[in-house]
């Protein structure tokens, strides 16, 4: 494994060459290398690189433990509403603040892939879990790069007025192949919304395929593996 740093954020890359690549984004409150372990355990074909960039914000998970964040969330507040037994609400239409900074900071990184790392888009799959989920969808829709895939691991919908008009505004809807998964029974990102964002993509024309599975908020070893199976299809390896 590779560390350096890809415009302002550190990137943990695993394979090298120019040949197709894998860019996934950690979730909330994860350190840098959550999602690391993903490169050896998922049979992806050969030749394939991983790219895993860590967010620039720092959370305090107490205890003296920190991880990272691409943007802020109240997490006193889901854990009340957790405690409540209520299920938690997601504003789709909200843009959550922070999120023109992460924008920012992914776009520059991406753009440092391209021009250092042999990083081509058209042979890339871009996404990651959870809010990194999030990030990577609004990347691949209104970002300035076409990826050849997104991969959705347990992630919802945020900014749907500007996601559905970024899908219709230059056709890149069709021309986007998605992996969504996502537990049944997740607590913080409930399932509803999930499939509500399948439906927005799919109206934009997207080729998605879903992966529901009896779970929380996970990426379980079928997941994995029908992942695999998605990249070297989508990848051509």
């Amino acid at each position: 494994m590779r560390t350096f740093r890809a415009g302002s954020l550190l990137v943990r890359a695993v394979g090298e060459g120019d040949g197709p690549a894998i860019v996934l984004c950690h979730g909330y409150g994860a350190p840098g290398d959550d999602l690391v372990g993903l490169a050896g355990a998922i049979d992806v074909g050969a030749g394939v690189r991983w790219f895993f960039p860590e967010a620039p914000g720092a959370v305090d998970l107490g205890g003296g433990q920190r991880g990272r964040c691409w943007w802020p969330i109240d997490m006193q507040r889901i854990q009340l509403m957790l405690m409540s037994g209520k299920p938690r609400e997601i504003a789709t239409d909200e843009v959550p603040e922070g999120l023109a900074a992460a924008r920012e900071a992914l776009d520059g990184c991406l753009a440092a892939l391209i021009a250092n790392e042999r990083l081509d888009p058209s042979r890339a799959l871009l996404g990651g879990f959870s809010q990194g989920a999030m990030l990577g969808a609004d990347r691949a829709i209104l970002g300035p790069n076409r990826f050849a895939g997104l991969a959705l691991l347990s992630g919802t919908l945020i900014a749907a007025p500007e996601w559905k008009a970024g899908l219709a505004a230059d056709g890149r809807g069709p021309s986007l192949d998605v992996f969504q998964s996502h537990g049944l029974g997740d607590p913080l990102l409930p399932f509803s919304v999930a499939e509500q964002l399948g439906k927005l993509l799919e109206g934009a024309g997207a080729k998605r395929e879903f992966h529901p599975f009896r779970g929380q908020h996970e990426i379980p070893r079928g997941v994995a593996t029908a992942f695999g199976a998605f990249a070297k299809r989508v990848l051509g390896t």
